[in-house]
């Protein structure tokens, strides 16, 4: 190994010490127990009427067997819509129909 390569060595080792050193001493305790503001009231969720449309804007995703990707994704999409809906309807959250149309008339 030559010279200049243990002296570049050294100089990095010794600057991620200071960095590592530094990193130390600015962190600042964190008050877990500190008051937090309340928390807005709670919105009643509309379920998406088409959960992939996101996704189809996107385009074709890189896939070496065009259209097979796009059903498995769009499958797995129409799959987590379907959980939070029902997760929000558990929660009593899910918006109904008869509900949109009572607050708009």
């Amino acid at each position: 190994m030559s010279e200049q390569t243990r002296k570049n060595q050294q100089s990095q080792s010794k600057s991620q010490r200071r960095r590592r050193k530094n990193a130390k001493q600015k962190q600042k305790p964190v008050d877990l127990w500190r008051p937090v503001p309340p928390l807005p009231e709670v919105q009643p969720i509309v379920p998406a009427h088409d959960p992939t449309a996101l996704l189809r804007s996107l385009g074709d995703p890189p896939s070496p067997m065009p259209g097979k990707a796009e059903i498995a994704i769009a499958q797995v999409v129409d799959r987590a819509a379907g959980l939070a809906t029902a997760l929000a309807a558990a929660g009593g959250l899910l918006a109904f129909p008869d509900d949109s149309e009572a607050e708009d008339g």
